[in-house]
Parts: structure tokens; sequence; C-alpha cells
């Protein structure tokens, strides 16, 4: 017999499909490969639906070309937030991405790989609900610049206009050389001092940069101001200039050292600025962002003190209102690394523009920064900060804000910390951070802030202080995750506070509290193998200090397991904190240069 559905049962079957369609998957096109690092390769993905967000990406890798070979787990894409691309709180942003409002894009990065090497990636959307789907792209990694052989070889000395370029008749200035410069040109400066702004306008091309060389015996100097009285704004501006090189050059006396807004290919290494307010600075130009920018291996040393209270500068004083950093970049690309600074503001940051994404900072030392070690503020996504040492500064590591994520900051160590280890303020959004080690004086692990923070991740670090809670988090919360962290040298009738409510004990908190279940409890006496503890005061200035552990410590095997964020630990888990027992010694600051 013919049976009909009634109008009810065919209106509660089309509901019922367009939510199980709704909570499908579809994805926007394929995965986009981002600019690469020496040692990292980031991706985005756009999907639409997946309306339950229960939808997941899996990552996987291995060396291109090795068939058979098996697939390396890679840390899981992030689901960043809806909107917080776009905006932290009250801030808005004008991101590069066009998320639609009904889609969600993920992102991630894969870590610590091989320089100069192709990769197979694959990305598998999983979804219960449909649009399941898996796609595999290849990637490399950048190699490490190393100078090119020179083309053509010219000569410059200091002067006023003039000269051939040959050894016997070299140009006299930089205004001079600059007018004959192309690509491939090799520029060797001689020793003593070039005065006034230098311009560089002149670009090489790819695989064929100009080069600006100093010389191997003495100093080439360029001084901003000369035998002048006043201070100009800048020693070195290259702005929209590419494939330019900047090597063994020492610049001082001017507001900034160096500004290459909107600059791409460019090297600047081995050289020296000292006697400026700002060191290296690179924003958007009037053609787009900055890209590819390589700054290794050199020093900077800013004009503040080390003196607390307020480092010798009265409450409220105008200097306080200008952000006097040591290196800042914007867009994509980059690579800071290996470089000494100290005595600025804010030794590196990021800073938000049209991108701000895939730029690594690691092997850097900084000291004596009267502000923030590192800022990743204004990150969009794949921004990481990995391997640095931070010795005093006011605050460690700074992430206000962060739109969306992720941002990955891992494997640092941050000795006197005079306030938070890490800034979280405006409303971050999307940060990743593990096995990081911190040693100060007061609370081991304090924010000061009534700003949301949201899908923040903490695993495997450590915080030792002196006094207060080993954990003092009140401010609002989504989506956030702590575990696995080690604590020492807590005081007082609470352990840990967390979104407005007070645990008094580390066995009440593991307990009750939803976040450190596995907390580890340390000793700050007898964590570190060197005998190192927190300062005894604040105000005073410190030599880099080592933070392996000591044996027996029950930070060691005490971490969790992290698939493609600490494969190769030693023993039956991994260690808390940045060192791992057993693993090579990190170089921090400029290395020996190889002859």
């Amino acid at each position: 017999m013919l049976r009909y559905l009634s109008v009810p049962v065919l209106l509660t079957w089309s509901i019922g499909a367009a939510l199980v369609a709704a909570d499908a998957s579809d994805p926007l096109a394929g995965p986009v490969v981002e600019p690469s690092t020496q040692q990292s390769l980031g991706f985005h993905w756009i999907i639409r639906g997946d309306d339950d967000a229960d939808a997941r990406i899996t990552v996987a890798y291995r060396t291109a070309g090795a068939a058979g070979a098996a697939w390396k787990d890679g840390a899981p894409l992030l689901r960043v937030r809806k909107g917080a691309h776009a905006q932290a709180g009250k801030e808005k942003h004008r991101s590069d991405l066009d998320v639609p409002a009904d889609g969600w894009l993920f992102a991630g990065s894969v870590l610590m790989l091989d320089p100069k090497s192709e990769y197979e990636v694959k990305l598998s959307l999983v979804d219960a609900d449909g649009g399941s789907v898996e796609k595999l792209v290849k990637a490399g990694t950048t190699a490490e610049p190393t100078l090119p052989p020179a083309g053509t070889v010219v000569h410059v000395a200091p002067g006023s206009g003039g000269g051939r370029g040959t050894s016997s008749e070299p140009f006299l200035g930089l205004e001079a050389a600059q007018a004959a410069a192309k690509p491939g040109m090799r520029f060797v400066l001689a020793a003593g001092i070039y005065a006034g702004t230098a311009l560089f306008a002149a670009s090489g091309e790819p695989g064929k940069p100009i080069v600006w060389h100093g010389p191997d015996d003495g100093e080439a100097i360029l001084d901003g101001k000369g035998s002048g009285d006043s201070v100009p704004a800048r020693v070195v501006s290259a702005n929209e200039i590419h494939d330019v090189w900047f090597r063994k050059l020492t610049i001082r006396n001017a507001e900034f050292g160096m500004v290459l807004h909107g600059a791409q290919r460019i090297v600047i290494q081995r050289c020296r600025l000292s006697g400026v307010g700002y060191g290296i600075t690179c924003h958007d130009g009037p053609k787009g962002p900055a890209r590819d920018l390589v700054i290794s291996d050199n020093v900077l040393v800013g004009e503040f003190k080390w003196i607390l209270p307020f480092h010798g500068i009265p409450e409220g004083d105008a200097q306080w209102k200008q952000e006097k950093r040591g290196i800042e970049v914007t867009g994509t690309g980059h690579e800071v690394c290996y470089n000494r600074i100290s005595y600025f503001k804010d030794a590196i940051d990021t800073a938000p523009s049209s991108v701000c994404a895939d730029i690594d900072f690691h092997h850097n030392d900084i000291s004596q920064v009267i502000d923030d070690g590192i800022e990743m503020d204004g990150s969009d996504r794949n921004t990481r900060c990995f391997l640095n040492r931070i010795t005093d500064c006011h605050t460690g590591i700074s992430i206000q804000p962060v739109f969306g994520g992720p941002v990955y900051i891992f494997r640092n160590t941050l000795f006197n910390t005079n306030s938070e280890t890490l800034k979280m303020h405006n409303c971050p959004s999307g940060v990743r951070y593990f096995h990081n080690t911190t040693v100060k004086k007061a609370e081991p692990f304090l924010v000061s802030t009534g700003d949301k923070v949201s899908d923040c991740w903490f695993r495997n670090n450590i915080f030792i202080g002196t006094s207060g809670r080993a954990l003092n988090l009140d401010c609002p919360q989504a989506g956030c995750d702590f575990d696995f962290d080690g604590f020492g040298g807590w005081s007082g009738d609470v352990f840990l506070k967390f979104d407005g409510v007070k645990y008094a004990t580390p066995e009440e908190a593991k307990a009750k509290a939803p976040i450190e279940t596995h907390a580890v409890l340390l000793d700050p006496a007898t964590t570190f193998a060197s005998g190192l503890v927190p300062p005894s005061d604040a105000a005073d200035k410190h030599d880099p200090v080592e933070f392996d552990l000591k044996p027996g410590s029950p930070a060691i095997d005490g971490g969790e397991i992290l698939p493609g964020l600490n494969d190769g630990f030693a023993g039956k888990a991994p260690d808390i904190g940045a060192r791992e027992v057993g693993a090579p010694p990190v170089h921090y600051g400029p290395r020996p240069e190889k002859k």
C-alpha cells in the first residue's frame, strides 16, 4: 500500500538533514602553504560549515622523495576562534585573509625542521559529519644565507664624491658608490667614518644581491651624526629595496639605526649598532609588506640603563611612551636569530600590519631591557619564538595581543623578569607556550590584566619564584588549557588562582581546578645542576646563567608527550622546562665566524 509522509515528518527530516549539512565541513579550496623559514613551515586552511566545531586537521610530514618512509606526526592545526583574526577585544585588525562569517580558519606550523630541505606534508581534514578530505602538499625550508661570490668588487672610502671604485681610486662616500650600484656588485668599505644619513635606493636581483661589506681590518662606521651637533632621524634609510646585503658595518648616532619599510630579501649580518634609540625597524611600505629579511649575528646596544625602579627614568617621563626597540619587524618570512641585544626598551618585536605571519625569532641573547624581552604583539599566525635567552628584563615575553594565532613560544630561558613572565594583555588568542623556563623573584607566574584570554595552551614549562601564588591567572578565560607545568618557590595561603577561584594547596588544585591536574612541584634549591636560584634583588645586573636540570629533580621525565613538539626526548617522558637532559648545548647570540 502506498504510504505518504506527513508534513510534520517531512519537516523534521528536512530540518535534520539541514543540520547535518551545516555540521559537515566544506573546504574553501585547499590548504595554503605560507612563506617558509629555515626551520619552520606554516599553513592555513579555511573551511565552511562545521557548525558543531568538531572537525580537526591533523598534520604528518616526511622528507620529500622518501617514498615508503614513515610519516612523522606534526602538531594539529589550530582552529582559530571566529573573528579573532580580525579583532582582539576592542582592537580591530586588517587581516590579510578573507574568512567568511560562516567559515573557520585553521592554521599551524611544522617546527624544528632542517634548513634547505624539501618535505611532503599531509594535511587531513577529519569531520564525522562529512567533508573529510586529505591533501598532500610539498614545501621547503629556506637555506641560511651565505655570502655570494663577488661578481664585481667595488671599493669605497670616506669622502664627498668622486672616484672610480677601484682599489687605487675608490668611490669617495656612499652616495657616489650608490649611484654606480648594480646587481651582483660587492662594495667593500674601507675603515673610517661615513657621516650623515645614508640613502640606499639601488636593488639587486634574486641570486645577485648588492652587498655592502665592511673591511676585514678596522671598522667602516656609518655615523649619522658625524661631527655635527644634532642627531638625525636615521643612519641607514633603505625603504622598498630588495636583494641587498649589509655586512660587517658599524652603525651609530641617530634616532633610528636602520629603516627598511617594505623591503624584501635583505640580509643584515655581523653589524654593530649603538648610540641609537631604535635599532632595526621594518614595517609595511607603500607597495606592501616587507618579506624575507634575515637579521643574524649582530650586536645592538641601546641607550637605556639597568636601574630599578623605573630604570633611572622618572615615572611618567615621556621616554616611557617611546617604544625604543632593538629590532622590530612585521610582514612575513623573516628570520631574526643569533643576535645580542641589550639596553633597549624592548629587544625584539613584531608589530601589527597588513600581515604579520611566518616570522621566527631564535637563538638571540637578550639582556638588560627595561620593558619586554620579546614582543609577539600584533601577530596573525605562525610566528615563532624559540631557543632565546633573556636575562634581566621588566617583562619576559609579550603577546598583547595575538590575532587568533597560533603563536609558538618554546624552549626559551628567562632569568630575572621583574614583573610578568608572559604579558597576556589586550585579549590575546591562540598562543602555544611550552617547554620554557623562568626563574625570577616574587610570584612564579602572574598575569595582571582584566582582559579576556582565549585559546592559550601551556605545557611542560617551569616557573620558579620566591613568594606569592604559584599561578595567579585571574582574568576571564575562554578555551585555555594549562597542564604539566612545574612550580617552585611559592608561599602564602593560596597555591593557585584561576578564573576567580582560589585553591589553597597543590593537592586541592590538582583535585578540583580545571587546569594543572598534573602540575609538578619543584624545590628551587635542587632544580638546576648549576645551583641556580632566583635573584635576591631584581635591580641587580646578572650574567647569563645555566638552566640544565639536576639529576633526581622531579622535572626530569615530568612532562607530557607532545607529538611534533617534543620528539626525541630521553627517558620515559619529556623533561619539563627548556632544557632536556642530555641535549646538546644551545648557542645564543653571534656565532664565531667561519674562516
